[in-house]
């Protein structure tokens, strides 16, 4: 059977053979057993159901050990023989161009280089699923192959609902994850009706088919240290900066320290995340003695060398042993997948990570004491450090929430609304003055011909676009512009594919519009194959998330989550070619709405029509909100963007004296 017959084929009529288990793949922990006996029952019958009556009987003890083994009824029966990666877009079966977009962008999101826990599905965080079991991919694959531009496929967190009629410039796509009932959005009502297989954890880009491997992050992350840095008054070369969490997103901490320009120390419990990390070229040393790491680090600092150095082992082990031998630490922070913290988001101390993982199934009780013990160690060895003049930053993985709720001393002594904890959200203090509030976020693209020529093209394209605009912009964004352009330059060097051949910058609505407009000219005269465009949800419109994207929110309203939602109606009828909704990314489940979308350029005069309304709106929906908060940056941009587009007319607030308050 050819790669495209097998799409085409979606669930099989005769049963594959059983797959053995490979152990030499990263999998995700065993899920804790939450389900009672009758839930189990109805978890079974909820997965028997994308299979024709006579394979029950074989399939239905299959599942069940699934169930009873991980926690989760997986299906790997069904994992397809062919190889996991994104191919160029003409290899892809269908009648929709837009429909081969998508299945190239869900290929990536499971290829082995990409993905944390490739057969389980789970693309990053943990838990941020594409699919909650190999039957949903299978069937969406199929409905893409035979998708036409009058239809719409609509996601229900993973499961493929159907081909909807439709027409040309709706969607092709709808996705929503986690939307739960509100009642019904704690950490174990994710784990109930996950394991029932009714939901899923989409995280940000995992569940909407945009991520794109540890880039993404790096470049967000070198523009948090490079600001941090410069929040300081420091140069990044010879001083250090501590984190941990070499997984999915927070493995770009230390190439991000590398690119940034300092020291980098990020420690990881994981054997095989850090192995995998190491060989891609993400970190330069690992070190698993502490006194080992003493030694190394002063002799980075003496040298001032640029070095990115791994921990095989606790964190907390490492600001304590730095505490002790007075190793000062310049930027601090942590990403670990806190948003997750009773299943593999956060290990204890003191604790083997096996003996960890073998707690976290069987005592999952205990292992939440364990946890949250090592928060309330984990926040005392911070506080020591930055009493000694270490700015520490949460990187929003929930860090000092659930450290608060572990009893940590994390929470300011004198607070103010938005102020509550003793450390700032890196968005209030970094990126959200700096970066959301003027409209730059992480805008994306990826080359749909899958050919590294064609990458080296739109970075050439994308730099001669920001040079030009540089000369013209006003002073307050200045410095984002020179940002983008090192960034760019340096792309290719620092060598940031991991699979597709994909690209990430920080951009306003006016550079993502000129980009993606110099793209679409490109295709159009055959300089270059098509372009999907998209971005992280951790941007200036798509998420509403009080302790991440939303903290530099200060007018009460960073608990609501309308511009999230209006962001994603928007940019269903702007244009977009996939939207997405989803519960729960970055943060945690009930803890955050964010929206994304994707859109694919083929060079079309539709295109370009599409890209100018769809990406205006996607930015400056988020400029308007933080405008109306009263965000200096915000109402600067808004005015700009008012004085471009006519038709746009957002109201302004007035600003009260605090005097007349007193």
């Amino acid at each position: 059977m050819t790669f495209k017959e097998a799409i085409q084929q979606g669930i099989p009529a005769i049963l594959p053979a059983p797959k053995p288990y490979e152990s030499e793949i990263n999998h995700a922990p065993k899920r804790k057993e939450i389900l009672t006996e009758e839930e189990k029952k109805l978890a079974l019958k909820n997965a028997l159901r994308y299979f024709e009556p006579q394979h029950h009987a074989t399939l239905l003890p299959e599942f069940k050990e699934e169930l009873e083994k991980y926690g989760r009824i997986y299906m790997y029966r069904f994992r397809p023989d062919y190889k996991m990666y994104a191919r160029d877009i003409n290899e892809y079966p269908g009648n929709s161009l837009q429909a081969k977009a998508i299945m190239m962008m869900i290929q990536n999101n499971l290829d082995y280089a990409v993905a944390q826990h490739p057969h389980e599905l789970i693309t990053y965080g943990g838990n941020g699923a594409v699919f909650s079991n190999w039957a949903q991919y299978l069937l969406t694959m199929k409905y893409l192959s035979e998708m036409t531009d009058e239809q719409t496929l609509t996601m229900y967190s993973g499961h493929p609902m159907g081909l909807f009629p439709s027409h040309k410039n709706a969607p092709r796509v709808v996705v929503t994850n986690g939307m739960m009932i509100p009642n019904y959005s704690k950490p174990d009502d994710w784990e109930k009706f996950n394991a029932l297989g009714v939901t899923q954890y989409g995280q940000m880009t995992a569940g909407s088919y945009m991520y794109i491997g540890p880039q993404g992050i790096v470049h967000g992350t070198t523009i948090t240290v490079l600001n941090g840095f410069r929040k300081i008054g420091k140069e990044p070369k010879g001083n250090l900066f501590v984190t941990s969490g070499l997984g999915g997103m927070s493995g770009a901490q230390p190439k991000a320290g590398t690119i940034a320009g300092c020291i980098t120390v990020c420690a990881e419990v994981n054997p095989k995340i850090t192995k995998i990390r190491h060989e891609q070229g993400w970190i330069h040393e690992v070190i698993q003695d502490l006194d080992e790491l003493v030694t190394r680090v002063k002799k980075a600092q003496e040298n001032k060398e640029v070095v990115s150095i791994a921990y095989l082992g606790n964190v907390v082990d490492v600001w304590e042993k730095f505490d002790t031998e007075n190793i000062h630490i310049d930027l601090g922070s942590d990403q670990t997948s806190l948003h997750n913290p009773w299943a593999g988001g956060y290990y204890p101390a003191g604790i083997s990570f096996e003996d960890a993982n073998e707690m976290m199934a069987n005592q999952p009780e205990l292992f939440k004491e364990k946890v949250q013990e090592t928060l309330r160690l984990h926040a005392a060895a911070i506080n020591k450090h930055t009493a000694k003049g270490t700015y520490f930053f949460d990187y929003g993985n929930a860090f000092l929430l659930e450290a608060s709720r572990a009893g940590a001393v994390v929470m300011n002594p004198n607070p103010t609304l938005g102020r509550e904890f003793k450390y700032p959200s890196y968005v209030q203090d970094i990126m959200g003055p700096m970066c959301f509030d003027y409209g730059f976020g992480p805008f994306r693209w990826v080359c749909a011909s899958n050919n590294p020529e064609d990458l080296q093209k739109t970075d050439d394209i994308a730099c001669q676009v920001l040079e030009e605009m540089i000369k013209t912009s006003p002073e307050e964004i200045q410095q984002q512009m020179k940002d983008n352009i090192q960034w760019i330059r340096g792309a290719q060097e620092n060598k940031l594919v991991v699979g597709s051949q994909a690209r990430i910058l920080y951009a306003d609505a006016e550079g993502r519009t000129n980009i993606a407009k110099a793209f679409n000219d490109a295709i159009k005269s055959g300089k270059i194959g098509p372009v999907v465009l998209g971005r992280d949800h951790h941007d200036v419109s798509g998420t509403d998330s009080p302790y991440r994207e939303t903290s530099n929110i200060y007018d009460g309203s960073r608990f609501t989550a309308d511009m999230a939602i209006q962001n994603v109606i928007g940019d269903s009828f702007r244009g977009a070619t996939w939207v997405s909704i989803h519960n729960g990314g970055g943060v945690g489940w009930g803890e955050v709405i964010n929206g994304g979308f994707g859109m694919l350029l083929d060079g079309t005069p539709e295109a370009e029509q599409r890209l100018k309304s769809m990406l205006f709106w996607d930015v400056n929906n988020g400029i308007s909100r933080r405008s109306w908060a009263r965000n200096e940056g915000a109402i600067f941009a808004i005015q700009r963007a008012m004085e471009a587009e006519p038709l746009l007319k957002v109201t302004l607030p007035n600003i009260v004296s605090d005097d007349l308050l007193m």
